[in-house]
């Protein structure tokens, strides 16, 4: 699995968050899809639709990060 990057830090590393603002940390495979990092966790409840950079403070889509 290949990962995207953050387009400003080229950084792999993103989370999400919840409604109550929990994080979850996740990666962005170079099919548009948002995994969790630890294997087991669910993204249930989670918006998948805006990625937080944990290197930097840009977010936005999945659908705008870049590939390495």
């Amino acid at each position: 699995m290949r990962k995207l990057l953050c387009p400003q830090c080229k950084v792999s590393s993103m989370y999400v968050k919840n409604g109550k603002g929990e994080r979850r940390a996740v990666y962005v495979t170079d099919g548009g899809v948002v995994v969790a990092r630890k294997e087991g966790e669910t993204l249930d409840g989670f918006d998948l639709e805006t990625v937080y950079c944990m290197g930097c403070s840009w977010s936005g889509s999945p659908k705008r990060m870049v590939k390495m």
